[in-house]
């Protein structure tokens, strides 16, 4: 997959994400798709911060948006390579302090597979 589609897929992610647009976010995973994040970790322990699958990512996403209904990020880099993309962006949340952020989505045949969150 060239970096050109890759980058293009992440451009989606975070228009669906910034729109809060759960559906068009969820047509970006597979399936089976696995998300691991620091903040699943702390708001659901008993995931160990990771979740497998779109009804869990639904669940995931429908919670941060409806709790946090400022919540934006802007996008700082992207770097892609023959299959991951890896997206440094700026999380914005009115009240708290942005915060630094890297992910990386994992991509197969046009579809999201993994993601994994980096914070502090």
């Amino acid at each position: 997959m060239t970096a050109e589609k890759l980058q293009s897929i992440a451009f989606k992610w975070f228009e669906a994400f910034n729109n809060h647009n759960l559906e068009q976010l969820l047509s970006l995973y597979d399936d089976e798709a696995e998300h691991f994040s620091p903040k699943l970790k702390i708001r659901k322990p008993e995931t160990q911060g990771l979740v497998t699958g779109k009804a869990a990512l639904r669940t995931w996403w429908q919670d941060a948006f409806d709790r946090l209904p400022s919540l934006h990020y802007k996008v700082t880099s992207l770097t892609a390579n023959a299959d991951r993309v890896f997206m440094e962006y700026i999380r914005t949340v009115e009240g708290e302090e942005d915060m630094l952020v890297a992910e990386v989505l994992v991509v197969k045949e046009n579809i999201i597979v993994a993601s994994r969150v980096y914070h502090g």
